[in-house]
């Protein structure tokens, strides 16, 4: 295959484009074009986000992420590379079901609808869909973070990793991805290469989910591959050692 040098990465739930800010640096330092588009209703300083919600935010779907993230590849020269993180990770997988990918990579990634999943995914996530608030979107509070995400971090880091990073989040993302026909994934569809990373000590998307899914995919229909990496939590792309989480993806990529 005609390797892409163009990657696109994109941001889960709970966070946003600010996430990839080292990733982006250390791709281009390798040669690559790189984007972190912010998904609708999420750019701008997470400090000033959780102080005033981005007026777009409760609008978004997960439907919007991902023809946003589409609407830039059909802009760009080539077909990239699309690195997606959580919610992120469901939407490469449909990217890649809708031919828009060179190779897609989904990090921690959410399950599509027609994948169940576990017990310990839904009592961390049920929050987030805001059936039982009176809310008009959803804002994690640090002890929910500390579990979700930050699980591995030294106590004294995921203050700042929470004043870093922590934004608000459409429930509509996550209705959508639970409630619309839109995020089924059709596993016998052609498809080029996937790779699924996992994190072990993930609470949200626990390594037997990422498992899971990327199983669900026919042999016969493309290249699918799995890496787990031990003691990485949900936090995966953002803690200590993430390096070595973007230079396998780039290594499996560029050996395809």
């Amino acid at each position: 295959m005609s390797k892409s040098k163009t990657i696109v990465l994109i941001h889960g739930n709970f966070v946003n484009d600010k996430t990839w800010a080292e990733w982006k640096k250390y791709y281009e330092n390798k040669g690559y074009t790189v984007y972190t588009p912010a998904n609708p209703g999420h750019d701008g300083n997470p400090t000033e986000l959780r102080a005033k919600v981005h007026p777009q935010l409760t609008k978004t779907g997960f439907i919007d992420v991902v023809n946003n993230i589409s609407q830039l590849i059909d802009s760009l020269p080539e077909k990239p590379l699309v690195i997606g993180h959580s919610m992120a990770g469901m939407a490469a997988l449909k990217l890649a079901e809708l031919g828009k990918v060179s190779a897609a990579v989904s990090i921690d990634g959410a399950p599509p609808k027609n994948v169940f999943p576990p017990f310990q995914t839904l009592k961390t996530v049920i929050p987030a869909f805001g059936f039982f608030s009176s809310n008009k979107y959803f804002m994690g509070s640090r002890d929910w973070y500390d579990y979700a995400f930050f699980n591995t971090l030294p106590e004294a880091e995921r203050q700042k990793a929470f004043e870093k990073f922590a934004v608000p989040e459409s429930y509509k993302v996550s209705r959508e991805l639970v409630l619309n026909s839109f995020s089924n994934i059709n596993f016998k569809k052609p498809h080029e290469p996937i790779l699924f990373v996992g994190g072990g000590s993930d609470h949200i998307f626990p390594p037997s989910l990422t498992q899971t899914i990327a199983r669900k995919y026919r042999d016969n229909a493309g290249r699918v591959d799995i890496k787990i990496f031990s003691g990485k939590s949900h936090f995966i792309c953002g803690e200590p050692g993430w390096e070595s989480v973007a230079d396998y993806i780039l290594k499996w990529y560029e050996d395809l």
